[in-house]
C-alpha cells in the first residue's frame, strides 16, 4: 500500500514579470494504492499546476505546505528522483522528442526505474504485449518520441509508458483531452488495466464527465480558486456535467 498525501499545498509560476503569480491556495488530497480520484474544474482553476508541483516542474514553486509519498518529503527530490519513487505523470501536451526511439526511450525509461535494464527478449515481449493492447502498431517503436504522432497516439505513448513503467501513483493530467470515442475507450482501459495489476493510485485531472463512464471514479474533487471547494462520488461529476462549475465558482469567490 502506498499513500500520497498533499496538505495544505500553496503554489506559485514564476512568469518572468515582476511579480509571481498564486495559483494553489491550501489544497488537502490523500490518494492510496486502488484508490482513482477524479479532480474536474473549469479553465485556470490550477488544476494542470498541481499536477506539475506533484512532478517538480521547476517554472513552479511550493510557497507552503507538503507534499508526501509513504512518509518520504517529496519536495526534497528531485524529477528523476520523484519518478523513481513511484510517481507518474501522463501530460496533458505530451513531448516529441526527435532522434530518440520510443523503444530506446522505453527501455532506458525501465532501466531507471527498475535499476538495471531488462533481458532484452523478456523486454521486447513485454513492449509487444502492451502496444498491442493499446492499439499502437508495431511500427510505431522506431518512430522517434512523439514525433508526428496524433494526438491519440500520444496519449496511448503515455498510457504505454504507465503499463511498463507501473508506478505507484499515477497523475493524468487531461489525457482525455482531444481524444475521439475509439481512442478514448483504448486509453481508458489501459487506465484500468494499471489500476487491476498494479493496485495503483490513479489522480485524473479532467473537465469532463465522458471519461468517468470508462474509469469509475473513487472520489470526485472540484477544483475552483486554486483549492479543492466540494468532495463526492461519482453523482458529483454527474452534477457538473448537468450543471457546469458556476455553484463551485461563485462560492469560492
Amino acid at each position: 500500500m502506498s499513500t500520497l498525501e498533499i496538505r495544505d499545498l500553496h503554489v506559485e509560476i514564476n512568469t518572468g514579470e515582476a511579480e509571481p503569480i498564486k495559483i494553489l491556495n491550501g489544497v488537502n488530497l490523500t490518494i492510496k494504492s486502488g484508490e482513482t480520484h477524479a479532480i474536474m474544474g473549469p479553465n485556470g482553476s490550477g488544476k494542470s499546476t498541481l499536477s506539475y508541483a506533484i512532478a517538480g516542474h521547476p517554472k513552479y514553486t511550493v510557497t507552503q505546505g507538503s507534499i508526501t509519498l509513504d512518509g518520504q518529503d517529496v519536495l526534497e527530490m528531485g524529477v528523476d528522483e520523484r519518478a523513481r519513487a513511484g510517481l507518474f505523470l501522463a501530460m496533458q501536451y505530451p513531448v516529441e522528442v526527435p532522434g530518440v526511439s520510443m523503444s530506446n526511450f522505453l527501455r532506458t525509461a525501465a532501466t531507471a526505474i527498475r535499476g538495471e535494464a531488462p533481458k532484452l527478449r523478456h523486454w521486447v515481449k513485454e513492449v509487444k504485449e502492451s502496444m498491442s493492447e493499446l492499439d499502437i502498431d508495431k511500427a510505431f517503436a522506431e518512430r522517434s518520441v512523439n514525433e508526428g504522432f496524433s494526438g491519440g497516439e500520444k496519449k496511448r505513448h503515455e498510457i504505454l509508458q504507465l503499463g511498463l513503467l507501473k508506478p505507484k501513483i499515477a497523475i493524468l493530467d487531461e489525457t482525455d483531452s482531444g481524444l475521439d470515442v475509439d481512442a478514448l475507450r483504448v486509453v481508458s482501459e489501459g487506465v484500468n488495466r494499471y489500476k487491476e495489476r498494479e493496485n495503483g493510485g490513479v489522480l485524473l485531472i479532467t473537465h469532463y464527465s465522458r471519461i468517468l463512464r470508462y474509469v469509475k471514479p473513487d472520489f470526485v474533487h472540484v477544483f475552483a480558486a486554486g483549492k479543492i471547494v466540494e468532495s463526492g462520488g461519482g453523482e458529483l461529476a454527474d452534477e457538473l456535467e448537468r450543471d457546469g462549475y458556476e455553484r463551485f465558482t461563485r462560492a469560492a469567490v
